[in-house]
């Protein structure tokens, strides 16, 4: 089976979150089941790495783009192909961007064309949230199966009608697949056109076929999963990447043996006092919930230290910058990933307060490295923390939050308990095997 996997990020190549840390481990796992796999992504001028240049038009083409516009690149990493799809709108530093609508609508229309035009062809194209939702609308156009994966139905790439039509050469017949309250919508393209919807976890593929999670989609997802055609399939862990046996960044860690090393190193690194360190690694989203921990953060220091690495809303930052002139707060701005590895080694506790979490990835991280997390009940942290395990609560307020967290302190007390916990946490089956199966019976299914 020969399948293409299209989206805007993939590790190590362009990374923002976990969207691309799905696209680093989830082609190895399929290629692991016998599958030939290929990733698309755009040619961020940011790139990391150098693909090798395989493909570039000799003459205009449609009428616009004029030869050297257009440029493909390619990378063989374990058994995988990555191209590199490179169109002028790409070509600047950075990635997202205000104009990211119009950038992935003329980018999206280019993908099946060039590949044909390479002679690339496949039995299956999975495109991955929002920035390949138009191309899975041109690949129904051409009679190509599709399946379609939401990792965050809350980034649905929207823009004015006129002129998102315009830019996505689709014919008039398909502006009812992609219109959304007067505006073209990428995210609603890949939910209508594709032949089987998957998201991130079952818990929270139940939840956005409601309005409390539905991002004003429900509807469309309610009518796919009456077709049979929606699943949620939990996401697995890189266990190379992310292995305390064997990472870099840390003292090794078997089992419990180390952890000891990288709490001390921690709060050495950070000359904390001797209370227990409660870590978050995120970014500082309304999603993420961190507004409820910084609310919370006057009681919470009465227990534990604190520190937090993440960057984004600009009154989060402050609000964290101005607390860590507190003894027991630290802030660290911005995306670091040696510190991240040493947070989730050298750490007690794990914040992830989130007023929703599609999958997550940093409590199975936490968990593996011997960090128990503090949990809201939703998406898949209800899938993949065992209360055995973490500590979940089901309120998104910081008195909810603060409860969940004395809860944890008192285990943290009980030596038997915690170590317990721990040890439960660290064994648990985070690989991707399952995942990909699961994904390959999707595969299976759709192809018939």
């Amino acid at each position: 089976m020969q399948v293409l996997l299209v989206a805007s990020e993939v590790f190590p190549y362009s990374r923002t979150g976990g969207l691309a840390d799905v696209m680093a481990a989830l082609p190895e796992a399929l290629v692991r089941l016998g599958l030939d796999v290929t990733v698309l992504s755009p040619w961020w001028q940011s790139l990391n790495g150098t693909p090798r240049e395989v493909w570039r038009p000799s003459v205009a083409r449609g009428g616009r783009l004029m030869p050297g516009d257009l440029r493909v690149g390619q990378i063989d990493e374990a058994g995988v192909k990555y191209l590199f799809l490179g169109t002028p709108e790409f070509d600047r530093p950075g990635l997202y961007a205000e104009d990211d609508v119009e950038r992935f609508s003329r980018w999206g229309r280019q993908v099946l064309p060039t590949l044909s035009s390479m002679g690339l062809t496949f039995d299956l194209i999975h495109g991955h949230d929002w920035g390949a939702g138009l191309i899975l609308a041109h690949a129904r156009q051409l009679g190509l199966k599709s399946v379609y994966t939401v990792h965050n139905l809350q980034y649905q790439g929207r823009w004015n009608i006129q002129d998102g039509m315009a830019w996505s050469g689709l014919p008039e017949s398909a502006r009812e697949g992609v219109e959304f309250f007067g505006d073209i919508n990428l995210m609603k393209a890949g939910l209508v056109f594709s032949d089987h919807v998957t998201t991130v976890s079952p818990t929270y593929a139940h939840e956005i076929t409601t309005p409390e999670y539905g991002e004003r989609l429900e509807g469309v997802l309610q009518e796919r999963q009456a077709q049979g055609a929606l699943s949620g399939i939990l996401n697995g862990l890189d266990l190379e990447r992310w292995n305390p046996a064997t990472d870099p960044d840390i003292h090794r860690m078997t089992s419990l043996s180390g952890k000891a090393a990288n709490i001390a190193a921690l709060r050495h690194e950070f000359s904390l006092d001797s209370a227990p360190i409660l870590s978050a690694v995120t970014r500082l989203v309304s999603q993420k919930g961190i507004d409820l921990l910084v609310e919370a953060l006057h009681e919470v220091t009465q227990d534990w230290n604190v520190v937090v690495l993440g960057s984004g809303d600009p009154l989060l930052e402050a609000a964290l910058t101005g607390w860590a002139q507190h003894p027991r707060v630290r802030y660290v701005s911005g995306m670091n990933e040696a510190l991240a590895h040493r947070l989730y080694a050298g750490s007690d506790a794990f914040a992830m307060p989130s007023r929703f979490e599609p999958c997550g990835l940093s409590q199975m991280i936490a968990m593996r490295y011997g960090t128990l997390p503090v949990v809201r009940e939703t998406g898949g942290l209800v899938d993949s923390v065992p209360p055995e395990v973490g500590f979940r609560f089901a309120g998104a307020t910081a008195a909810d939050l603060t409860r969940a967290l004395r809860t944890a302190r008192a285990s943290f007390e009980n030596i038997h308990d915690w170590k317990a916990r721990t040890q439960r946490g660290m064994v648990l089956d985070f690989s991707w095997e399952a995942s990909a199966r699961q994904y390959l019976d999707v595969y299976e299914r759709v192809l018939g």
